[in-house]
């Protein structure tokens, strides 16, 4: 993240208390700027349209069409921005599925408020945004899906795709994995296709994940 960039941010939250402290809370934040908020799913994808904001802040249970729907909305439509659920579920099946449905991470509201900043900023430099609590739990329920892969021996990567599966799990983004393999992106595109496929995953963070809770990530040195 470049220091003298800002970052605009949309909160959905129908909660309008919890709406005024996420700005207080940016607004400690000469990088985040918080341009927009609404307070259901129905109004989201008009104002996302409306301001293209590099942040969703997306809470799940809301009146109305719900987070995952509305997730479910932005990833569909053609803006190109980070959605964070910031929620104060830390049911299992709430977890997998808005990673499964394309979150960008998982916040608890309970979190420290230092704590959240960094994730956020995490989240702008590609890498995994998820409550530290969470991490287990997720990789718990990964290892227990009837079709989960346990370990990287039985998922067939390649070479190439262990190496990209190594720098997922760094955070790294499909342009910066191009440049430091020197291929193209829309290479590296394909390889975390397939990488996802052979694990029987649905987004790069989960990969990541899961990944990062195996017993032995020394495995993945790829020369």
């Amino acid at each position: 993240m470049k220091q003298d960039e800002t970052y605009l941010v949309v909160s959905i939250d129908d909660h309008p208390l919890y709406r005024k402290g996420i700005a207080d809370l940016l607004d400690m934040d000469e990088n985040l700027q918080m341009i927009g908020e609404a307070a259901d799913g129905m109004q989201v994808l008009e104002l996302v349209l409306e301001t293209d904001p590099d942040i969703v802040l997306l809470d799940i249970d809301m009146k109305g069409t719900n987070g995952i729907e509305t997730l479910k909305a932005i990833k569909s439509s053609n803006v190109e921005t980070l959605v964070l659920m910031l929620t104060v579920s830390d049911n299992e099946d709430d977890i997998v599925a808005a990673l499964r449905s394309g979150a960008d991470g998982y916040l608890l509201k309970d979190m420290e408020p230092e704590d959240m900043l960094a994730a956020i900023h995490e989240a702008i430099d590609g890498k995994i945004a998820i409550s530290k609590q969470l991490t287990q739990m997720l990789a718990y329920a990964l290892r227990s899906d009837d079709d989960s892969i346990d370990d990287l021996a039985s998922a067939g990567l390649t070479n190439r795709e262990l190496e990209i599966l190594k720098h997922i799990a760094k955070g790294e983004s499909n342009k910066v994995i191009a440049d430091n393999l020197d291929i193209s992106a829309a290479t590296v595109k394909v390889h975390v296709k397939h990488i996802l496929k052979k694990l029987n995953l649905r987004s790069r963070v989960e990969a990541a994940v899961w990944l990062l809770n195996l017993a032995d990530p020394d495995q993945l040195n790829v020369n």
